[in-house]
């Protein structure tokens, strides 16, 4: 007689964090509270645009971290 061998289930799996849309993230926190999160090299900026974000965020936040490359 050959009896099914049963899977295994990890407990483990319930508690893996389930992957967030960002930009749906970012698009409904506009709509709803009107809050922006932009990043300054997002490539569907332009150059003003992105130099605008970066003046923006370093006017209420101060001077951004340098980057080196």
């Amino acid at each position: 007689m050959k009896l099914p061998t049963p899977t295994y289930r990890c407990p483990l799996g319930r508690v893996q964090p389930e992957t967030t849309d960002l930009e749906t993230m970012k698009q409904r926190g506009w709509r709803d509270q009107h809050i922006l999160v932009v990043n300054a090299a997002d490539e569907r900026l332009d150059f003003i645009e992105r130099e605008f974000v970066r003046r923006i965020g370093e006017r209420l936040y101060g001077q951004g971290g340098a980057r080196h490359g």
